[in-house]
């Protein structure tokens, strides 16, 4: 398994494992609303994570390879519905804005800690 392969399954899991815990985590101490939050902006960028990986992939293949255009308006449509969400979300007071912020910042997370892992990979592989 290559180095991209690695640290996308790394980030996928770490992202559930992730959303699960901080939401628990926010049910139990947190108000409701903050936990909506928490739920509610890491069910958003989750999907947004997986279906941009699915568009990029499809657009990316050979012997599937779409337009690039057809990758960009899937995008914009996919960052125009999560705007409107979000916006929706805070404007109705369902959540607590920083919750949201949070949740939506799951994926960073992810991202992060799959990156320090490989880092850490790399560093103990030319250390033998």
């Amino acid at each position: 398994m290559n180095i991209q392969q690695r640290i996308l399954k790394c980030v996928t899991r770490t992202n559930w494992i992730l959303f699960l815990l901080l939401t628990i985590c926010g049910f139990l101490f947190f108000t409701k609303s903050f936990a909506l939050g928490i739920f509610f902006g890491g069910l958003i960028v989750t999907v947004n994570f997986h279906l941009l990986a699915r568009t990029l992939k499809n657009a990316l293949t050979p012997p599937h390879s779409s337009s690039h255009r057809k990758a960009l308006v899937k995008y914009y449509i996919r960052f125009i519905v999560s705007g409107l969400i979000i916006f929706v979300l805070i404007a109705k007071h369902i959540v607590d804005p920083l919750g949201l912020f949070v949740g939506l910042s799951l994926v960073v997370a992810s991202i992060f800690f799959a990156t320090m892992c490989e880092l850490k990979n790399l560093i103990l592989k030319e250390a033998t």
